[in-house]
């Protein structure tokens, strides 16, 4: 569920577009002006917003942005104003160029997105890149990693309820010898992992765990240094609940030495208006602090106001 507070009657977006202007004009940027007007309007509500911006003033909202605001506050507002489509082409774009197998934002946008949206964004890299994903997945990966990432992109998984419980059984059974016998890149398992639909594979994952006793993620902990099984973890944790998966990215993102602005922004400007009320109900029985307080604690300036008005209140 969103957590963004949205006035009972919106503005035009002619008029919200005047006051934006108005933020861009005379001596220093009105941060605050452009923080009540973006970070309190729908998605639907921004486009119109943007694209009468181009009408009017004749320049793309997002480039007025860019000349006006620097640093983390830049970079929030941008990825907001962005369609979601052409927010995660952009964050793909960035993680593939300088893809290292520790970083997740791939797993992130191919797992924890609808195939429909997944779809969009590949749509949206191509458009905005004149390359598919794939094509760059593919010449920025190797080995086992490249093996299994560009199914993964590639994928459009069925969206339905539907389970073949014979299915989840036998396979069940195969991703467990696979794993004992640590053929963890076998095209049998990047095959089930890459194409099942989400339901299917959470049919699975129960099965494996009644016939074998141990949570597949639990036998995939063999090796804590093996960065491929790490991997393999993360989209088992994005398939099974992404919300918990990402309230550990936020979590880890706060509590490291030095905040880690990159995923913090990331995971509130991708999520706030998907499932951001059950990731901070989750951090809050994790930490037991919230979510809001420890975003306030470790950010400043308009950087921290703009992400408290798109996270909420605490209730």
């Amino acid at each position: 569920m969103s957590t963004l507070t949205i006035p009972g009657s919106l503005p035009s977006p002619a008029d919200d577009c005047e006051q934006l202007h108005k933020a861009f004009q005379g001596w220093g940027t009105n941060e605050g002006l452009i923080i009540s007007v973006l970070a309190h309007r729908p998605a639907a509500h921004r486009r119109e917003i943007r694209r009468a911006y181009a009408e009017i003033y004749g320049e793309d909202l997002l480039k007025s942005l860019d000349k006006e605001l620097t640093r983390d506050f830049e970079r929030a507002v941008l990825l907001w104003v962005m369609d979601a489509a052409e927010r995660d082409a952009v964050l793909a774009n960035e993680v593939v160029r300088k893809w290292s197998p520790g970083n997740r934002v791939l797993i992130e946008i191919a797992v924890a997105r609808t195939a429909d949206q997944l779809f969009a964004a590949k749509r949206a890299y191509q458009a905005r890149f004149k390359r598919s994903l794939e094509e760059d997945v593919a010449a920025h990966t190797n080995g086992d990693f490249r093996k299994l990432l560009v199914p993964l992109v590639s994928s459009y998984r069925y969206e339905g309820s539907e389970v073949n419980t014979s299915l989840a059984k036998s396979e069940a059974k195969m991703l467990h010898e696979k794993i004992k016998g640590k053929d963890y890149s076998d095209e049998e398992v990047i095959r089930i992992l890459t194409t099942r639909s989400k339901a299917q594979l959470l049919a699975t994952f129960n099965d494996y765990k009644n016939q074998f006793g141990n949570p597949i993620n639990k036998d995939l902990k063999s090796d804590p240094k093996n960065e491929f099984l790490s991997v393999l973890r993360a989209i088992i944790r994005c398939i099974t609940c992404p919300e918990r998966y990402l309230e550990k990215v936020i979590r880890l993102a706060i509590n490291k030495m030095g905040t880690d602005e990159g995923a913090l922004t990331r995971v509130i400007t991708t999520r706030a208006e998907v499932d951001m009320k059950q990731i901070k109900e989750l951090y809050y029985k994790r930490n037991n602090v919230t979510l809001y307080r420890s975003v306030k604690k470790d950010t400043t300036g308009d950087y921290e106001d703009f992400l408290l008005a798109l996270i909420g209140h605490d209730d």
